[in-house]
């Protein structure tokens, strides 16, 4: 069994050296190109345009609470199931 105390040396190394990552401007590869500027769009957006997701997958969250229970309403599409 190793000692604890190099395991705990080693996790702290491992912890320093993952937090040690470069942050640059995201670039594409070399030999390739970003993909072609959307149909009827001018311009072709960089690559943080391109990975800001829009609005509609994102949405905002609406929360409702309900401040008591309440009987659900008849569903006409809830049959049983046919065999």
């Amino acid at each position: 069994m190793r000692n604890p105390r190099s395991l705990l040396l080693l996790a702290g190394l491992g912890l320093a050296l993952s937090a040690c990552g470069a942050r640059r401007e995201l670039q594409p590869l070399a030999g390739h190109a970003l993909p072609p500027a959307p149909y009827g769009r001018g311009d072709k957006p960089n690559p943080d345009a391109l990975l800001t997701p829009p609005v509609q997958a994102k949405p905002q969250r609406n929360i409702e609470l309900r401040s008591r229970s309440e009987n659900r309403e008849d569903d006409p599409f809830d049959l049983p199931p046919e065999e």
